[in-house]
Order: C-alpha cells, then sequence, then structure tokens
C-alpha cells in the first residue's frame, strides 16, 4: 500500500466536497456500531461535508437505514444512504433482463423484489437468476451452488451484492460475489451491481464535487475509488486483517488486489 497512514479523518477532510462511506465493516460489525465512526458523521455534520453511507447490502436503503436504527444509531445520520439492492431494483421495475426471476438468496432478502412477487418463479421457468446472497441452509455448500448453477449459465445472473465475504462479529461470511464467481466458472454471464463499478457513484455525486471513499474491502471499496479516479482511505481491520501482520505487508497486499489507497487508517476515526 503507497498510502499514508493518517490519524484521523480531520485531517483532510477539508480537502474533500463528498465522502463514500462504506457501512459494513467501518461504520459496524453486523453486531454494534463502531463509536469512532459514529463520532466522525457528527463532525462531518458539524462542519457541513456531505456523506453518502454505501453498502453492497442486496436490500433497498430503507432496509438498511432500519438495520442501522435497530443498533441504535441516531436518525440524523441515516439521510442518505445507497445500497447495491437499491441500484438493482431500478432495473427489476424496467424489466431490463426480462420480467421473470429466480431469487438466490436467504429468505430475509425478498423485500428488494417486495412489489414483483408475482415475477418471481422456479429456476426452470425464470428469464435470469437474482442473487443476493446463499441460501440460509446451505450458508458454507459452495459445491451445492456449483451443481445447482452449471446446466443454467444461459441465463443471466444478477448480483447484488458484489462483496465475497464478511465478517459479522468475528465470524466470516459468504456474499452474493462468491456465487457470482462461481457462475462465471461454470461459463455464465454475471450483471454486477454496487462498488466497485461506476454507476453506484455516478447516482450519487456530481461532476464538480471532490470525493473521497472510505472502505475496508479492496475488491470492492479501494477498486471502486480507483475506478472512478478518486482518492481513498483503506480500513485496515476489515475483511482484510487476516492477510498481513504488519503495516510493511501493505505494499504486497495492494498489488496482490491490483488496487491503490491514498491513505489508510486501522478504523475510522475523527
Amino acid at each position: 500500500m503507497n498510502g499514508k497512514a493518517i490519524k484521523g479523518l480531520r485531517e483532510i477532510s477539508e480537502n474533500y466536497d463528498v465522502f463514500f462511506i462504506d457501512i459494513w465493516g467501518v461504520i459496524h460489525n453486523g453486531i454494534e456500531l463502531y463509536p469512532g465512526a459514529i463520532e466522525v458523521l457528527e463532525n462531518l455534520n458539524k462542519i457541513k461535508k456531505k456523506y453518502v453511507l454505501m453498502s453492497n447490502a442486496p436490500r433497498p436503503a430503507k432496509n438498511v437505514r432500519e438495520f442501522l436504527l435497530k443498533l441504535k444509531m441516531q436518525k440524523i445520520y441515516t439521510n442518505h444512504i445507497f445500497t447495491s439492492g437499491e441500484a438493482a431494483l431500478k432495473t427489476l421495475a424496467k424489466n431490463v433482463y426480462g420480467k421473470y426471476f429466480y431469487h438466490l438468496g436467504p429468505k430475509r432478502d425478498e423485500c428488494l423484489f417486495k412489489n414483483f412477487e408475482k415475477n418471481k418463479k422456479v429456476l426452470e421457468k425464470a428469464d435470469f437468476i437474482l442473487c443476493t446472497g446463499l441460501f440460509d441452509d446451505r450458508e458454507d455448500n459452495l459445491i451445492y451452488y456449483k451443481k445447482m448453477l452449471e446446466n443454467y449459465t444461459s441465463k443471466k445472473l444478477i448480483c447484488t451484492n458484489p462483496d465475497l465475504t464478511v465478517h459479522r462479529g468475528d465470524v466470516e461470511e459468504y456474499c452474493a460475489g462468491t456465487i457470482a464467481q462461481i457462475f462465471e466458472s461454470l461459463g455464465g454471464e454475471v450483471i454486477y451491481f454496487g462498488k466497485p463499478y461506476k454507476e453506484i457513484y455516478k447516482m450519487c455525486f456530481g461532476k464538480n464535487e471532490k470525493a473521497l471513499a472510505i472502505g475496508d474491502n479492496l475488491n470492492t471499496d479501494i477498486k471502486g475509488a480507483n475506478n472512478m479516479k478518486i482518492d481513498s482511505i483503506f480500513i485496515l481491520n476489515g475483511v482484510h486483517r487476516s492477510e498481513f501482520k504488519e503495516e510493511s505487508e501493505l505494499v504486497d497486499l495492494s498489488i496482490k488486489y491490483k488496487v491503490k489507497a491514498k491513505y489508510y487508517q486501522s478504523k475510522l476515526i475523527w
């Protein structure tokens, strides 16, 4: 990592107009909020800086907002949330990939197609596969998905969460991005929504705004910033925390994932 270590976001906050802040891994760990990150949001509000909480969650923004409120986040910090699910929802409404879909994912993600339940079909009769994650009772069995999908690569797979894994507390879990990788290895075509793809960023800021992306995932948050040619902060104590022991190893990590971050912090603090 050729970036510069910073003690707090306050050191560079005046240099940017808008901040794209990843949620899971930066704001919370799936179980509790990070107090330092909440202090960052409080201070960005104080100095009247614009920020967008961005998530590769395969759910509408309102559902992510409800989850944050359950974690005791103050409502004032949830005004600007954008998710990969929200981006995918726009294409569902327009039947971009066909009318009928097969939902591959946990039951909790059915809120994504709340107004399109009648378009849900069994795999054989679907026009495309809407992948939001793994089934609740098949969270670790990747071979199951390979066998299930191998005869359906003629259909497009819509991936609403490009993340490969996420940490819920200290436990690592697979995300929809892992299923998408399996589908591609079988020769299928995947359409991705969310970070690191440019469309989700273009929906969130203007051409003349100088933006900074903050995230813990090199494959999505930092690569997305690189794709948009905007600066970024890599949060070390996140999804890649088991891949290095010393900060001196960050250069090798950067080379491995073919990305560059301008700054890094162990966790997001002001």
